[in-house]
């Protein structure tokens, strides 16, 4: 029998590998329409969802006594949702990856507006030493005009006002209706682009398009199960994982070799997040970091 902090750990293992396929997925998918991959995001991560409704709600699920923050929160996520697909086709996987770690940097920043909490000294560092890892990998795109490496950062953003939303959420509002309206918000912003011309797909097709909102489903809720059952400080060094998956897929799949300064500038933004956590858990809060796409 495993332990909950066991527990915990197999379920993070799971999500980040579920994440890591989800992203790989989305690359291969640059085909077909970003407003039609958004629709299978939306649509089949609502699959999961509903397995988790209490019988007892099934006909008032959708209530709620937060609307305005659930639109907020589900705002936030569409546009980092978009910004995430964009960087992907566009950038190597590994580079999209390494920027996003930089997640946790903006929510202590945007935390010491929207939640009025005190930052130290250690945090400010962590701020600046992950800015400056984002600098480093980014700066061949910014030399270049390379607009693209603006979206990660973009996506960054938008998970930290997620992140701040969701922790105020959490206190009255169940994990499944959050995601639920998260999920169904990308269905429906995904209709205003039909006139993209979506393509009709093969049955393979269908099935790894179906998988994007499956395993982003399935992710999203295996990652809260984990921070649920175990410790954050055991956990959190899984997400990691994420960017050695991204360099083997990107070199096998797409012949990507991350450059030294994607490593360094990665390895800075991974310090950086890594100390913020730690500064978190001395503190006794718990900071969530679910990319929630």
């Amino acid at each position: 029998m495993l332990s909950k902090n066991q527990l915990g750990f197999f379920y993070m293992f799971i999500s980040v590998c579920a994440f890591s396929l989800m992203d790989v997925i989305v690359k291969w998918s640059d085909d077909y329409p970003v407003g039609q991959v958004l629709f299978f995001r939306g649509f089949c991560g609502i699959i999961p969802i509903l397995f988790l409704i209490p019988k007892d709600r099934y006909f008032d699920f959708y209530k709620t006594a937060r609307p305005f923050l659930h639109f907020k929160r589900c705002l936030a996520g569409l546009i980092a949702l978009v910004s995430i697909f964009i960087a992907l086709r566009n950038l190597p996987l590994a580079t999209v990856v390494s920027i996003t770690f930089a997640a946790p940097i903006f929510t202590t920043i945007f935390s010491i507006f929207l939640l009025n909490e005190k930052v130290g000294l250690y945090r400010w560092l962590a701020v600046l030493v992950g800015f400056i890892g984002i600098i480093i990998i980014s700066e061949p795109g910014f030399s270049s005009l390379n607009f693209y490496y603006i979206y990660p950062i973009i996506f960054c953003l938008g998970l930290s006002y997620v992140a701040i939303a969701i922790r105020k959420l959490s206190t009255t509002e169940p994990v499944w209706l959050i995601s639920f309206f998260f999920s169904f918000s990308i269905m429906l912003l995904s209709f205003l682009s039909f006139y993209q011309k979506w393509i009709l797909p093969s049955l393979f097709d269908l099935f790894l398009l179906s998988l994007i909102g499956i395993l982003g489903g399935l992710a999203n809720l295996w990652l809260s199960q984990s921070y649920k059952l175990s410790e954050v400080s055991l956990v959190t060094p899984l997400k990691y994982l994420a960017l050695i998956f991204a360099i083997i897929f990107g070199y096998f799949i797409w012949d990507e070799i991350p450059t030294f300064k994607t490593l360094i500038g990665a390895g800075l933004v991974i310090l950086s997040s890594f100390i913020i956590f730690r500064r978190e858990i001395v503190l006794k809060k718990r900071l969530s970091t679910s990319r929630h796409e």
